[in-house]
């Protein structure tokens, strides 16, 4: 792996982000020739376990600095580990927010990009990498590139996203930003059949609007195959009175409850995070008893993730169930997206094969313009249905520990759609680099990463490495 600094354009009005990229090149150095190169990280949010290894990861850890919001352009310059939590809260001081805000507070920019992402604002706005204008960039080969959709670079620009560090890492990105108003107005409206609500979502983010009332984020909540909700928000100035889903309130159990609702910008942005969706009835923790004791500080995915991997060291459930003498079970956390008119034959093999309640909806349309993001092609013109799913299901005597897993990814390509690589993945590697574009991706390695320094990424997201 070779660096060349002088090669690469010098941003004077960063001086401090350029000593930690110079600090960064001197890490990568020290690693030797023949190790894989690997960012040493505290925290994160994949779900997939990866090898062990010796080899001294590149310290990132400085590079959490939001450099610049820019009210007039409503740009932002960010460091890649910033998380969106610290973004946001730079960026609503000036009334704007980023395009697109992954649910979860410690998803940083740069992962989101690499490793795409969804919320109820990607109807409208697509995924985070479609609002990104300039990335610069740490490659395979050891140099430091700004690549934009329309330099030299442009080909890793736009083959970055969902390559999940194993083209470069994102140093500094250049972001899109949208105005925002000071309130979030909710409805919650029910269907009691698959058809009619996906005729309705549909409506919905075509009109962008429903009964007569603009729509700026949609998204849904299906408890069962007669309880569907779609959650409707618009951006508005005032609010009879707000909601608080941070500490003792529970938000998707409002969805049940209360036909519409306020919340703040803030506080709609992280709706999701106080319980992880509803991850946190895991951990005991969805009783008022243990959420006084808790507190607001430690209710919250970060902490949620990290007893997560607790789990994953020390398999506790494991060894629970073969206490109690019930089945293993298999993990089944996965996001998939599939056509909307595909969508509820999704959720018809999903009520019927997967015992997972509640899941996640979240309708999804790329930007307009016709780009092409190689390594998650989708079809610009139409609108796809992101189905969350977060759990375990009990295995049957003799059923394999990917059964459930194996079947989604199966209905989910016969569907026309496409499965997000954060979690779990059982591909057999032709079929992989078929559903993710292996051409493309291994004509970007070999001009960015011609050593493999890198991981690729089957090894990183199928064979977990």
């Amino acid at each position: 792996m070779t660096s060349d600094p002088t090669t690469r354009p010098v941003r004077p009005d960063f001086p401090a982000h350029e000593l930690r990229v110079a600090e960064l090149l001197k890490q990568l150095a020290a690693i030797p020739r023949h190790g894989t190169v690997r960012l040493a990280k505290r925290t994160s949010n994949l779900f997939r376990s990866r090898a062990a290894t010796k080899t001294p990861g590149l310290d990132v850890s400085g590079f959490t600095h939001v450099l610049r919001v820019d009210p007039e352009a409503r740009t932002a310059e960010v460091e890649g580990m910033v998380t969106y939590e610290q973004l946001v809260d730079a960026t609503l001081a000036h009334g704007l927010m980023p395009l697109v805000v992954p649910q979860l507070k410690t998803i940083t920019l740069g992962g989101a990009v690499t490793g795409l992402g969804i919320e109820s604002s990607s109807f409208r706005n697509g995924m985070p990498h479609e609002s990104v204008l300039e990335m610069e960039l740490l490659t395979g080969d050891g140099r430091v590139v700004v690549a934009r959709p329309d330099n030299e670079h442009r080909e890793l620009f736009h083959g970055f996203p969902n390559s999940y560090g194993t083209l470069g890492y994102a140093l500094r990105l250049r972001i899109e930003l949208e105005p925002v108003k000071p309130y979030v107005r909710l409805r919650h409206v029910r269907y009691h059949d698959r058809d009619s609500y996906f005729t309705a979502l549909g409506d919905a983010c075509r009109a962008q609007a429903h009964e007569g009332e603009a729509v700026d984020f949609v998204d849904g909540t299906v408890f069962g195959p007669d309880e569907l909700y779609l959650t409707l928000g618009t951006f508005t100035d005032t609010a009879p009175e707000t909601s608080d889903y941070t500490w003792l309130g529970i938000y998707y159990r409002s969805i049940q409850s209360r036909r519409t609702d306020h919340l703040t910008v803030r506080d709609y942005l992280w709706r999701w995070d106080t319980d992880w969706f509803w991850c946190s009835r895991a951990f005991g923790v969805q009783s008022r008893l243990p959420r006084l004791l808790l507190g607001r500080r430690l209710l919250r995915s970060s902490v949620y993730w990290k007893l997560v991997a607790l789990d994953r060291r020390f398999r506790f459930a494991e060894r629970l169930l073969t206490a109690r003498g019930l089945p293993p079970e298999e993990t089944v956390v996965q996001d998939i997206e599939v056509p909307l008119e595909r969508a509820a034959e999704f959720l018809e093999f999903f009520e019927r094969e997967i015992p997972i309640n509640p899941v996640w909806v979240c309708p999804l349309k790329g930007r307009p313009g016709g780009v092409s993001w190689p390594l998650y092609e989708m079809n610009p013109d139409a609108l796809y249905v992101n189905f969350g799913f977060w759990s375990a299901v009990p295995l049957d005597p003799g059923e394999a520990a990917d059964t459930h897993n194996r079947m989604i990814e199966a209905e989910v390509t016969a569907l026309g759609g496409r499965k997000s690589l954060y979690s779990d993945s059982f591909y057999e590697a032709d079929e992989f680099w078929r559903l993710y574009n292996g051409d493309a991706y291994r004509k970007l390695k070999g001009a960015y990463d011609p050593d493999s320094r890198l991981l690729d990424l089957h090894e990183k997201c199928v064979r977990r490495r």
